[in-house]
């Protein structure tokens, strides 16, 4: 029997989103996406690039927390090369990445906002602002984490920084850029959009989460097929990786504080 834990259940449930990604740059923001990319690396996706988060390429596995050029680092990480912020968007504009990105709101089309709450104009809360959400999106493979569906799931959001299937669809002209949200991972579950129309569906659950659970916490109407599966748990290789490799220090368990 398993004795992982809810943030490792979750973290696997992450690392998922970038199986089958191969010859790709890994791009996620934020400690335990960053955690999640590594992990899928490390097991089954081993030919992603990944960074050190800030310039450069490396190889081997990286600890949370750990510069390239920190003395006490493991020899296996190499560095692989330099990523002067212009490669990113060149890789960006291509498609060939996949970006996993944070939420204030997000609704059942995948409209994402992490910009602003309420009106715009003069909202109630100024948050990071559309940053390079709109980009993303519409050029390359993007995956969520939201680690309190509760608070992020919503009818609508205020304010639209990343474009949901609804709104690429309305876009004139696109001119063949990449658009595919791969999945949401929620500390309840994992989503996806893989419906006729774009709307969210339930992936799978997380062990000890019911449906009824899940739609609890979800505001919108949600595709819920007859059979959910359970989310799969770690193996013992996954474990190791994420307890003594990637996360000894236990940064992951911080987005889980109540």
């Amino acid at each position: 029997m398993s004795d992982a834990t809810i943030d490792e259940i979750c973290l696997v449930a992450l690392a998922e989103a970038f199986r089958g990604d191969g010859e790709l740059l890994c791009h996620p923001m934020g400690p335990f996406p960053v955690a999640a990319g590594r992990l899928a690396r490390a097991s089954f996706e081993p030919d992603l690039m990944l960074t050190d988060t800030i310039a450069y390429a490396v190889a081997g596995t990286l600890p949370l927390g750990m510069i390239v050029d920190d003395p006490g680092r493991d020899e296996g990480i190499v560095v692989e090369g330099y990523l002067a912020f212009r490669t990113v968007f060149d890789q960006a504009w291509s498609g060939r990445r996949h970006v996993v990105m944070g939420a204030s709101q997000m609704d059942r089309h995948g409209n994402q906002n992490f910009a602003a709450i309420g009106d715009y104009r003069q909202p109630k809360a100024q948050l990071l602002g559309l940053r390079g959400a709109p980009g993303n999106v519409i050029n390359h493979t993007t995956s969520y984490w939201i680690p309190n569906q509760a608070r992020t799931f919503a009818e609508s959001v205020d304010v639209v920084s990343g474009p949901g299937y609804d709104r690429v669809a309305a876009l004139p002209g696109l001119g063949g850029r990449f658009h595919e949200i791969r999945r949401v991972v929620t500390e309840l579950a994992a989503y996806d959009f893989e419906t006729p129309d774009g709307t969210m569906r339930l992936r799978s659950i997380h062990p000890g989460v019911s449906v009824d659970d899940v739609l609890a916490a979800t505001p919108f109407d949600l595709v819920v097929p007859d059979e959910v599966p359970a989310s799969r748990l770690p193996t013992g290789e996954e474990l190791h990786l994420i307890r003594d490799v990637i996360d000894p220090t236990g940064i992951r368990k911080r987005e889980f504080r109540s």
